[in-house]
């Protein structure tokens, strides 16, 4: 029998969250605001983020946004309204910031959980910086990508510039970044920016059978493999044969290694536990 999802309070309707198979599903919810990110929707993405990562039932995160929109990134209304910040120093807001992107981007990648983002539609900005810091993007065909901080006069947020060299080379992501163009899906797919490009009404059908297959995979050694994936960015290649070494020589202890090999023997499918 199928498990029931389960909703989860995020502390604002300008953000959803439901728990379904494995598969936490968070959904920003501002489609007025092409799902813009706000002062509510903000903290509450930070805090699911967190308990995400940190709730054992929940094995793989997919990220996607209500409406005909991912996430706009910084509401532009909003931004030329600073009273807020009025009584800060420039070292205090400066300190604010650090600390609002390794909350949530900076989380997104640090998790060591399978991580999805479905887009419905355009992803601009911090919002493209989010859908970066997931392992896998799947865009919907009307979908566009956009760094979009030319256009509002700034350099860039939420690890942007290092996530988007990343997906698409450094002379690729330095034209994105200074012209804040708008690439389509199509394109997006072909220069690495998405991983994949899907009819608009099959989006989500599509990514959360993804992220179901992920959810119901071997926990422990997706995780290794974020590990060694990530470190194939940083280290020398001896280095990395060294890691992933140590790395799967722990595994073949795990359950799920052993479980793995009866369901070959057997010829079942296997029935990962995540340990």
């Amino acid at each position: 029998m199928a498990e029931a999802a389960r909703n989860i309070d995020t502390g604002s309707d300008q953000l959803l969250c439901r728990v379904e198979s494995g598969v936490a599903v968070i959904t920003f919810n501002r489609p007025e605001a092409r799902n813009a990110l706000s002062d509510r929707l903000s903290p509450a993405l930070r805090r699911m983020i967190k308990e995400c990562d940190a709730d054992s039932d929940v094995r793989a995160l997919l990220l996607t946004g209500t409406g005909t929109a991912f996430c706009a990134g910084g509401d532009v209304k909003g931004m030329g309204d600073n009273s807020s910040k009025a009584t800060m120093t420039v070292a205090d807001h400066t300190a604010d910031l650090k600390q609002r992107q390794r909350t949530m981007t900076g989380a997104l990648v640090a998790t060591r959980k399978p991580t999805i983002a479905a887009l419905p539609g355009p992803a601009v900005g911090a919002g493209l910086a989010i859908a970066l810091a997931c392992d896998i993007r799947i865009a919907a065909q009307s979908a566009f990508l956009s760094a979009g901080y030319a256009r509002v006069g700034l350099s860039g947020d939420y690890g942007i510039a290092w996530l988007l060299t990343r997906a698409v080379g450094s002379p690729r992501a330095r034209e994105l970044m200074f012209t804040s163009a708008r690439v389509t899906a199509e394109e997006a797919e072909r220069i690495g920016l998405v991983n994949r490009v899907v009819p608009d009404a099959s989006l989500q059908a599509e990514a959360m059978t993804l992220a179901r297959s992920l959810a119901q995979g071997p926990g422990a050694a997706l995780a290794s493999m974020k590990d060694n994936l990530d470190e194939a960015m940083t280290v020398g290649f001896e280095t990395a044969l060294d890691h992933e070494a140590e790395r799967l020589v722990r595994l073949t202890a795990t359950a799920d290694h052993k479980e793995a090999v009866r369901a070959c023997i057997e010829k079942r499918q296997p029935n990962f536990i995540g340990a």
